[in-house]
C-alpha cells in the first residue's frame, strides 16, 4: 500500500459513527484526485447522501440530487489502471461512457475484481472502515436504492484541517 506523502493526499470523511481516513492515488489517477481535492475545499460533499448502498458489494455517495444522476457537471477523462478493486478502494462511479465520471465515487466494501480495469481508482480507506461496513444498506432488488440514507458529514483535505 502506498501512503499519503503528506497531509495534502490526505482525506477526513467524517461520518455519524466517526472518522474514516482516506489515502488519495495522484500517481494512479492525478486528474481526478485533483477534482476530488477542488470539490472537497468546495464543501461540495458535506451533506450528500450514501444514495446506493449493496451489501458485500459497495457504498455510493457524491450526487448532490441524491438519485444517482446528478453531479458537479465537470465530466472526467478516464484514467483507468491495474490496481485492484480491494476492500476500502475509493473509485470513480460512471455512466457506460468511460470519460463519464463526475462527483461520484463509492467505497468498495468486499473485494470487486470485476470492476478492475473499468473504473478510476482514486483513493483507498486508511482507517475506519468500520464506519463505512455501518452506513445504512440499500434495497438489493432496487439496486441498492436507500431509503432514508445515511450522509457524509464532512469530507476536508487533512492539510486545511489541522
Amino acid at each position: 500500500m502506498v501512503q499519503a506523502a503528506d497531509k495534502e493526499d490526505t482525506l477526513y470523511m467524517e461520518l455519524k459513527t466517526g472518522r474514516v481516513v482516506i489515502t488519495l492515488r495522484p500517481d494512479l489517477a492525478p486528474n481526478h484526485v485533483e477534482r476530488i481535492k477542488e470539490l472537497v475545499r468546495e464543501q461540495f460533499y458535506d451533506g450528500l447522501t450514501f444514495h446506493r448502498v449493496i451489501e458485500g458489494f459497495m457504498a455510493q455517495t457524491g450526487d448532490p440530487d441524491g438519485n444517482g444522476t446528478g453531479g458537479s457537471g465537470q465530466n472526467l477523462k478516464a484514467e483507468f489502471s491495474s490496481e485492484p478493486h480491494s476492500r476500502g478502494t475509493l473509485s470513480m462511479a460512471r455512466s457506460s461512457n468511460p470519460n463519464s465520471a463526475d462527483s461520484q465515487f463509492f467505497i468498495v466494501l468486499d473485494d470487486a475484481p470485476h470492476l478492475n480495469g473499468q473504473y478510476t481508482v482514486w483513493g483507498k480507506v486508511e482507517s475506519g472502515m468500520e464506519h463505512v461496513d455501518q452506513i445504512k444498506m440499500g434495497v438489493s432488488a432496487m439496486n441498492g436504492k436507500v431509503f432514508d440514507p445515511d450522509t457524509i458529514i464532512s469530507l476536508r483535505v487533512a492539510a486545511d484541517s489541522e
